[in-house]
């Protein structure tokens, strides 16, 4: 039950639904804006207590089948320590202007304006050299999606930029930081082009899970 005087997570989200009004409310504390094979959101994911919320800038790339929305190139909003920074539902009416503030500041990726299909290919790619340059792990998912996203949108030359950076990462990966299943760079790359060479399947794959999470109610702003 809500405590008097605190606001219900069905009202702070259509408050934040009117601070960005290009996302459309997907679900309780999640805003999405579609852009053709690709969704742009602004999650916001309950405190471990419940008390409050954790703003989470992110996008999902839906041409890959996948159970859920995911939270590919996240940033979750933060204070200048780098420690996520709750805002309580106690206190939203008070600090929710300075967290969208802080939130528009600190995402890679405009929350305002429409970010091109140009702008969030090339945001994936930066955050697989980051990625590689911090050490983390293979940024296979990132380098995929961001492909596969470009080739769905029909932007050849973004798709063939893509593959060259995939061949260049591959190269560097060290091998400890594979995933499990790894095929080997030069079938992962092969597999890669062939799905990025058959627009019509990744428009299929497109339309199903854009069914499969709902999005019916998500406004498509390159339709």
């Amino acid at each position: 039950m809500t405590k008097p005087g605190v606001p219900t997570a069905g009202r702070v989200t259509k408050e934040w639904a009117a601070e960005f009004p290009g996302f459309d409310v997907w679900k309780s504390l999640h805003l999405l804006r579609r852009i053709g094979p690709v969704v742009q959101g602004i999650g916001l994911d309950r405190t471990t207590g419940g008390d409050g919320y954790i703003l989470t800038a992110h996008v999902h790339a839906l041409t890959r089948e996948f159970p859920v929305v995911s939270l590919m190139l996240g940033q979750r909003l933060a204070r200048p320590s780098g420690a996520p920074d709750p805002v309580l539902f106690a206190r939203h009416e008070r600090d929710f202007a300075q967290a969208a503030g802080a939130l528009r500041e600190q995402s890679r990726l405009p929350l305002d304006e429409l970010p091109s299909i140009d702008e969030i290919v090339r945001e994936y790619h930066a955050e697989a050299r980051r990625r590689l340059e911090k050490g983390h792990g293979a940024a296979v998912p990132e380098m995929e999606d961001g492909v596969l996203v470009a080739a769905a949108a029909g932007r050849d030359e973004l798709t063939a930029e893509g593959l060259v950076l995939a061949r260049e990462l591959a190269a560097a990966w060290p091998k400890s930081s594979m995933p499990f299943d790894w095929p080997g760079a030069e079938a992962w790359l092969d597999g890669l082009a062939a799905r990025a060479g058959d627009r019509e399947s990744l428009l299929a794959v497109v339309r199903g899970q854009a069914a499969q999470h709902k999005l019916g109610k998500v406004r498509d702003h390159l339709t």
